[in-house]
């Protein structure tokens, strides 16, 4: 079993993982900082770039990922929706899929594990899968045989992205591993599963 922790705007990879795997998502778990459970990247037109969700008391030791509240007091929300819209404005299927995404940037969520499923579960529909992801409100103990990618260095070597033509393929090199906002935005949703199965892993 692949265990995941909850993620902001998922990245390949993780959605490789829950259309190719069993997996269930660790909400129990503990609260990482600067990790995927509240930042993401995209591509912009000067390279990577990471979004991050702000947090309340993002410094406090062990706190439980299910009491971790969104703190609306600096204007991340619209920083990530200009930034969105920059990089992905020309993309094949932003027209199509902006609507979905947009309320993500416009209403409030209280608590981040809330955030990020909504989040993860659109981007499943919109991906075409239709599978609903197994979660876990209490923490789950890895064993031997499982893959655990909750730990903040959580990227495996394994994990070789297949390649797409991204926004900015005419002055960048492809950039894999990046949210899936990316592919979806640039691959829609015929290609997308094409995609996400060939991923290497």
């Amino acid at each position: 079993m692949t265990i995941l922790p909850s993620a902001y705007m998922p990245s390949v990879e993780y959605m490789a993982r829950l259309l190719r795997e069993e997996c269930v998502i660790d909400l129990g778990e503990n609260y990482i900082k600067r990790s995927q459970r509240n930042r993401a990247q995209i591509l912009s037109a000067n390279g990577v770039m990471s979004l991050t969700v702000n947090v309340a008391n993002a410094n406090r030791p062990r706190q439980p990922m299910r009491d971790v509240k969104i703190d609306y007091s600096k204007r991340w929300q619209h920083q990530h929706w200009v930034s969105i819209l920059s990089a992905y404005k020309s993309s094949p299927y932003f027209d199509h899929y902006a609507p979905y995404i947009e309320p993500f940037y416009k209403r409030e969520w209280r608590y981040l594990i809330d955030y990020n499923m909504e989040y993860t579960q659109t981007l499943l529909r919109l991906l075409g899968m239709n599978t609903e992801p197994k979660v876990s409100q209490r923490y789950v103990k890895a064993s031997a045989e499982d893959i655990d990618l909750r730990p903040k260095n959580e990227e495996g070597p394994t994990f070789v992205a297949e390649p797409y033509i991204q926004v900015f393929s005419d002055r960048m090199p492809f950039e894999g591993n990046l949210s899936s906002l990316d592919l979806l935005m640039c691959e829609g949703p015929e290609a997308v599963s094409a995609v996400l199965m060939n991923c290497g892993l």
